[in-house]
């Protein structure tokens, strides 16, 4: 069976990304020096080796590294090579690396939108196939908004940058098509009804999880709704913390609810 994604805005999200290669670019030019080697809140990385995970996964949509990416078993840990190799660089080598990929991906994605490429469907390591176009775009804006937001910006003690409707629905529609592979490969055991979806706030919206494991729209009845903030689903649908622990209702079965969320852990 072949799962169904949620259709991406394209053009959106070329502006999504420009928007958060602005922010990227404004917050890492302001930070100090001892600021740019200190600690993330990714696990084993300081604030260089994020941007230049970054940097990395924006040069591989469009040189031979992507290949590596396409065929690899696990994408969490093909993205540690790149950053170990980058380690030794200068500042300087990885904002420059930063500056000219991003910029690059950018106008690939916005090519390829144009383009009957961008429905091709691509497979990326172990999370399923996906639209080139929703690729580029989804996973770029994704990392830029939730690294910055999550792992950069808290653990130096700084202000979290802004962002809108347009943004959130661009890492919202990433990260929605991510769990639908998900549940697809790996049906979540005991999920035997239909659970509900709902992100509230800027760029949300509601997506059903359906007992065959796949997410798409429906009218249909649930067994259980799970509402949330927009906002906070990059945090806790990355387990970057508990959903016990964030603003998450749940109403009908709670049961079933809980079997599924405990399983969201979108890459």
């Amino acid at each position: 069976m072949s799962n169904r994604l949620p259709a991406a805005d394209l053009p959106n999200m070329v502006a999504a990304l420009r928007a958060e290669r602005t922010e990227m670019l404004d917050f890492t030019g302001s930070l100090a020096d001892d600021e740019w080697t200190a600690p993330s809140a990714a696990a084993g990385w300081c604030i260089a080796d994020v941007v230049a995970h970054i940097g990395a996964t924006a040069r591989s949509f469009y040189t031979p590294a992507g290949l590596r990416t396409i065929f690899a078993a696990s994408l969490e840990r093909v993205n540690e090579d790149p950053v170990g190799r980058r380690r030794d660089r200068s500042r300087a080598d990885v904002m420059a690396e930063y500056r000219r990929a991003s910029r690059r991906a950018t106008a690939l994605l916005d090519a390829v939108r144009r383009t009957p490429a961008a429905r091709v469907r691509v497979r990326l390591a172990d999370l399923g196939r996906y639209p080139v176009g929703l690729m580029i775009g989804g996973a770029l804006v994704f990392d830029h908004h939730t690294h910055l937001r999550h792992d950069m910006a808290p653990a130096l003690g700084r202000p979290v940058p802004p962002t809108d409707a347009d943004r959130m629905r661009a890492v919202l529609t990433w990260m929605i098509a991510v769990l639908s592979n998900q549940v697809a490969q790996a049906p979540v055991a005991g999920l035997d009804a239909r659970v509900a979806l709902t992100l509230t706030g800027p760029g949300g919206g509601t997506w059903w999880i359906d007992e065959a494991g796949c997410l798409a729209p429906s009218s249909g009845a649930v067994a259980a709704h799970v509402t949330a903030p927009a906002l906070t689903f990059p945090d806790w649908g990355t387990q970057r913390s508990s959903w016990r622990d964030s603003d998450v209702t749940v109403t009908g079965d709670t049961e079933l609810a809980a079997r599924f969320l405990d399983t969201v852990n979108v890459i």
